[in-house]
C-alpha cells in the first residue's frame, strides 16, 4: 500500500443513508409520511414522477370503489342470448378485451366473457351449435365500499383483472378493474381505445360525482347546468385549487355553491381527481359538512 497516495475526502453518503435520515423521525400519519416523501424529492433523492407514484400508493389506501368504478351505464357488455354475429360486432367494435355477460337483465351478470375466447372460436371452429355459456368465466362482485388496497390484493391472489361492482341494495353499479386501480398509483394508461373527454365526469348517484380535474368548466356547466367563471381559470382542477387557496393535498374539501368538492388524487405538482357531493342547499359554513358523507 502507497502511504504517500492522497487520502480522498469523506465518503459522499448514499442514497439509502440519506433517505435514512430523513426518517429517522417515524411519521406519525399518512400526511406525515407524504410531507417527508416530498421532502426527500426535494432533495433529488428521487423525480417527481416517483413521488407521484409513492403518493399514488398511499393514496389508493383510503379510496374505495366507488370513487374509480365505470359507471354501469357507460360499461360495454354482451347479452347472452345474442347471436355470434352481434357478439363478434361488439368485441371488434368496443376493442376491449373483457365484457360483462348479460342474463334476462341489467342486473343479472351470468359471467365475463373473454374477447380471446371468441376471437378463438369464431377463427377456428365451425360448430354450428355455439352456446356462450360454454366460454364465460365466472363473474366477480365486489361492494361500492370496498377498499382498492384490498381490492388490489385480490385481483392478484385471484389472478382476475375484473368485477362487477354492486350497491347496498345488490343491483350492478358499474365495473373496476385492475387497470383502473393502478391508474391510481401510475397514473393514466392510455391506449387507442381511450377517448378521455368521454370519461371526464361519471355519475354514481344522483349526488355523487367522480369529475377530472382536466374537466374544463364549460365542459361541467354544460354537464350539471350551473354557469361558473371560466375567465380566469380554464378547468375545475385550476377552480378549486384557487377556491381552497394552495395546491390541495388528498382528502381537502371546499364548499362552492351548493357543490362540495374533496380532492380524491392529488400529487406535488398538481390534482388529478375530484369527488363531488350536490348539496340540498348552498353551504356557507363550514362546520355545517360535519354531517355531510361525500
Amino acid at each position: 500500500m502507497n502511504k504517500d497516495r492522497p487520502t480522498s475526502g469523506p465518503a459522499r453518503p448514499s442514497r439509502l443513508a440519506r433517505l435514512a435520515r430523513i426518517f429517522a423521525r417515524e411519521p406519525a400519519t399518512n400526511e406525515q409520511l407524504i410531507e417527508l416523501l416530498r421532502t426527500a424529492q426535494q432533495r433529488n433523492l428521487y423525480d417527481a414522477d416517483a413521488l407521484a407514484m409513492l403518493e399514488g400508493v398511499l393514496q389508493v389506501d383510503d379510496m374505495q370503489v366507488r370513487d374509480i368504478m365505470i359507471p354501469r351505464s357507460q360499461v360495454v357488455s354482451l347479452e347472452r342470448d345474442a347471436s355470434t354475429d352481434v357478439l363478434l360486432r361488439t368485441v371488434v367494435e368496443s376493442g376491449h378485451s373483457r365484457f360483462p355477460v348479460l342474463g334476462e337483465n341489467r342486473n343479472e351478470v351470468v359471467g365475463i366473457l373473454l374477447a380471446k375466447d371468441l376471437l378463438l372460436y369464431a377463427f377456428e371452429r365451425t360448430d354450428s351449435r355455439f352456446n356462450v355459456r360454454d366460454i364465460l368465466r365466472p363473474a366477480i362482485f365486489v361492494p361500492e365500499s370496498k377498499r382498492l388496497n384490498v381490492l388490489l390484493k385480490e385481483f392478484r391472489s385471484s389472478r382476475n383483472h375484473m368485477a362487477i361492482v354492486v350497491d347496498e341494495y345488490g343491483s350492478v353499479a358499474g365495473m373496476v378493474t385492475i387497470e383502473d386501480v393502478l391508474e391510481q398509483i401510475v397514473g393514466e394508461i392510455e391506449d387507442e381505445h381511450d377517448v378521455e373527454e368521454d370519461d371526464t365526469i361519471r355519475k354514481h348517484s344522483e349526488m355523487h360525482y367522480t369529475v377530472k380535474a382536466l374537466t374544463p368548466i364549460e365542459d361541467f356547466n354544460e354537464y350539471f347546468g350551473k354557469d361558473l367563471s371560466d375567465d380566469e381559470f380554464d378547468t375545475m382542477g385550476g377552480l378549486v385549487v384557487h377556491a381552497i387557496g394552495h395546491l390541495p393535498k388528498r382528502g381537502e374539501r371546499i364548499v362552492i355553491g351548493n357543490m362540495l368538492f374533496k380532492v380524491l388524487r392529488a400529487d406535488s405538482r398538481r390534482v388529478h381527481m375530484l369527488q363531488l357531493t350536490m348539496l340540498p342547499r348552498s353551504v356557507e359554513d363550514e362546520a355545517d359538512l360535519l354531517n355531510v358523507k361525500p
